[in-house]
């Protein structure tokens, strides 16, 4: 690896240190999400910062306010890294009345989906896009009934951004599903991947990529079609990079990280530390590309999508750590 990466692991490790002192209730998964947003601006955490924006938040909302739940230290930080925490906290949370109103139900997903939508477009676009959020859930409903829940909000949120028809976006989806989900086992994860490719374009090349990626993974023993880490087979193959040196950027990374304080197999398990690997890789390949072919909205798309996927999978850990903890009780 060469020395500019591992710099950029060791202030992964770092950050990740820096925001377990600080939020040492949270769970690891949730801090290691905020660290990794730290990480993909090159910046090192800023506690304090991070602090304020969750006393904002607390100020800003009430006292069971789903704002305040899993997430809050993942938003904090995110509102951290903005210019204007005010400004973004106040319209996240208008967009997330707006969603509601469109009958989608709180959760951890819709508050990020609500962000998401903040902070990626003018509010004078807001209602519309909460329109196509519904648009887009509806039509994904349609094919996937069973399938089709609020870990869905992020997505549905992120397509309505895009400039996909809800319709036209679902039924590609629904032509990548149907080759896709013979080669996998879980569908929700599959449907997960359909929504990644979606996002990355219209290429008729998209689930061969997935294919073969898959198998370059499992010629070198790793695992990326669990499913956890099905999606960011998605992620990894909107990227211009070879499939073996994303394959051996991928192993490399993991491999180091293990052998670093708090990142060992007591600590992290292996999908997730794969995970954070893929999305660390990515946001190299995004970087090293970002002046090439690569353009900037296609960047900031799979910047996003990589937020989402960390987002959604370190929702589903917290809450069925929260179910499991409620049951022993």
């Amino acid at each position: 690896m060469k020395e500019p990466f591992v710099n950029r692991l060791d202030l992964f490790v770092s950050n990740t240190q820096l925001i377990k002192k600080a939020f040492a209730w949270k769970s690891g998964q949730i801090n290691r999400l905020a660290a990794l947003l730290y990480t993909a601006q090159n910046k090192t955490i800023d506690t304090e910062a991070i602090r304020d924006s969750n006393e904002l938040i607390k100020s800003s909302t009430g006292l069971f306010s789903t704002f305040r739940g899993n997430l809050s230290v993942c938003i904090a930080a995110l509102l951290s890294l903005s210019g204007d925490q005010k400004t973004l906290l106040s319209d996240t949370l208008a967009v997330y009345d707006l969603l509601k109103e469109h009958k989608l139900r709180a959760s951890d997903y819709l508050v990020v989906a609500a962000y998401q939508i903040a902070a990626n477009s003018a509010a004078d676009q807001h209602q519309r896009i909460a329109e196509r959020t519904r648009h887009f859930y509806d039509s994904m409903k349609e094919y996937h009934r069973f399938l089709t829940g609020q870990d869905d909000y992020i997505f549905a949120a992120m397509l309505a951004l895009s400039d996909l028809e809800p319709e036209r976006g679902a039924a590609r989806m629904e032509q990548l599903y149907a080759g896709l989900k013979p080669e996998f086992l879980s569908g929700n994860s599959v449907q997960a991947l359909t929504q990644v490719l979606a996002l990355g374009g219209d290429s008729p090349e998209a689930a061969a990529r997935v294919l073969a990626l898959r198998d370059a993974f499992r010629l070198r023993g790793i695992r990326m079609d669990k499913e956890y880490t099905l999606s960011s087979l998605g992620v990894l193959s909107l990227l211009p990079a070879d499939d073996e040196s994303l394959v051996q950027d991928i192993s490399d990374t993991h491999d180091y990280l293990r052998t670093q304080k708090g990142f060992g197999s007591w600590s992290i398990t292996k999908q997730e530390l794969l995970l954070l690997s893929a999305a660390l890789v990515s946001y190299k390949s995004i970087e090293d590309v970002k002046s090439g072919i690569l353009t900037s909205a296609l960047s900031t798309s799979l910047t996003n999508i990589v937020i989402a996927q960390q987002t959604a999978i370190a929702v589903a850990a917290a809450s069925s750590a929260a179910a499991a903890s409620s049951a022993s009780h």
